[in-house]
């Protein structure tokens, strides 16, 4: 085969779905993987329901997930001459023709087989072209009305059509524009693409889009349905489980390597494989790993995952993530003491961090500003003994090495002349330098803010 082309072709009338996501993300390691090209295709043929802003939206959500693309996305719409051009040259090849029923024959068509899903025939199908009236019409195809129409696919196996149940379709409208089901085949077959791996929702189109492949003796693409996504509960995937938008992911603070390593997880297995990179996701990630029952979504797991990734990110690129998140909530930008201090401080709070509003939240020692004021339970770690301990230990701090060998030994000394243990001396000092009960290592707290500021925040909680 030539070489791997797979396209993801989402509709913009919404945002970008994370069932959506998961199969532009499927469609990306399969040609990334291999080499291949991975194409982006807009399909905006819909007028009345495309926005701009629904495409924004989609673009947006695909950069948030690293999912590249290759050349510029393709706008549907834009082609709607190409496929106009197709329907008349099947028209040529006998292979479609000019229907002029009326709306009301058709209908009472419908009432006559007593099912709105009955296989519409038209009069028209083998009407001599000499007998054409002169008014509007629509061109359909001309589906096989007896024998089988076998769709082999690489997730749900062979599927087999019985083609006196395919239709007539239309493939040009009176108006002259496209539909669907034609327009998706010549821009699959113009673009080159090669694999045609989307949601099995889109199954029974197979069918009658593999009809116009034929049609045009155009060589068929490597189908793969993949099932959707399921809430934990088992049932379609809806709002009421929670976020359905990628966007709302971002938002939300959850990273895009643990986005990309979980939504690759969810429905597709490689042995024993939970945990990985995308990198070693494109070396893995093959069809045949592809199941066939919906997968269920699993906030805890995803949760787990983005937790595994957010302790392995550089610290200078998990910074730049968090600032996107920022951004992305709406949340304000970190000035450029902050920026500093959280830089330093991520490697003593990145580690149990599962999102990146935990993270910030035990960072929140680098973000705050003098005065602090501790919040309820640390506030009463700093009674009077406490403070007292606190006006001892802070001139002895301007002359000690600012290690943490340094500091273990002083604090654990003046803790030992007080009589205490160290785990008594934390609470009123993780209440004076992050005015919580809650924090990092006092020693990390310590080493991150410096000196300076270390000496300054005790002594304003000693009073």
């Amino acid at each position: 085969m030539s070489q791997i082309v797979t396209r993801f072709a989402p509709s913009p009338t919404g945002y970008l779905h994370i069932g959506g996501a998961r199969t532009a993300l499927f469609n990306w390691l399969f040609a990334r993987g291999r080499g291949g090209k991975f194409l982006l295709r807009i399909e905006d043929t819909d007028r009345e329901r495309s926005t701009p802003e629904a495409t924004a939206a989609i673009l947006q959500g695909l950069r948030w997930l690293g999912l590249d693309w290759d050349g510029e996305a393709v706008s549907q719409f834009d082609r709607r001459d190409r496929h106009a051009e197709v329907a008349h040259q099947m028209l040529e090849r006998g292979a479609a023709y000019k229907c002029f029923s009326t709306q009301e024959e058709i209908a009472a068509f419908r009432d006559t087989a007593n099912t709105s899903y009955a296989v519409f025939r038209s009069p028209w199908r083998d009407a001599d072209p000499a007998t054409y009236p002169d008014a509007p019409y629509v061109i359909r195809m001309k589906a096989p009305s007896s024998g089988q129409t076998v769709i082999h696919d690489q997730v749900q196996g062979d599927v087999t059509i019985q083609n006196d149940t395919l239709d007539d379709m239309i493939v040009l409208r009176s108006d002259g524009t496209p539909t669907y089901m034609l327009a998706v085949v010549v821009d699959d077959h113009d673009m080159g693409v090669t694999h045609v791996i989307r949601g099995d929702d889109h199954l029974n189109n197979a069918a009658r889009q593999q009809m116009v492949y034929d049609a045009m003796g155009w060589a068929v693409p490597v189908w793969a349905h993949i099932p959707l996504i399921h809430g934990p509960d088992g049932k379609k995937l809806s709002k009421r489980h929670g976020a359905t938008a990628v966007g709302d992911y971002q938002a939300q603070g959850y990273p895009a390597a643990g986005m990309r390593n979980y939504l690759t997880r969810l429905g597709w297995a490689h042995g024993d494989a939970e945990l990985f990179t995308s990198d070693e996701a494109m070396t893995m990630f093959g069809l045949e790993g592809i199941g066939r029952s919906p997968a269920r979504l699993d906030f805890k797991k995803l949760e787990s995952t983005c937790g595994w990734h957010i302790a392995r990110t550089p610290d200078a690129a998990l910074l730049h993530e968090i600032e996107a998140y920022l951004a992305a909530a709406g949340q304000p930008q970190l000035t450029d003491p902050q920026r500093e201090l959280l830089l330093r401080a991520l490697y003593c709070v990145k580690d149990r961090a599962k999102t990146f509003p935990e993270l910030i939240e035990k960072a929140q020692f680098t973000l705050i500003s003098r005065p602090i004021v501790p919040e309820p339970a640390a506030a009463a770690a700093l009674d009077p003994v406490s403070r007292g301990i606190l006006k001892e230990l802070t001139p002895r701090l301007p002359n000690v090495s600012w290690t943490k060998a340094a500091l273990e030994s002083i604090l654990t000394e003046v803790a030992a002349a007080h009589g205490i243990g160290f785990g008594k001396l934390a609470a009123p000092l993780r209440a004076a330098l992050a005015g919580r009960s809650a924090t990092p290592s006092v020693y990390d707290m310590m080493l991150v803010i410096g000196q300076d500021e270390t000496i300054a925040r005790l002594q304003d909680a000693a009073g």
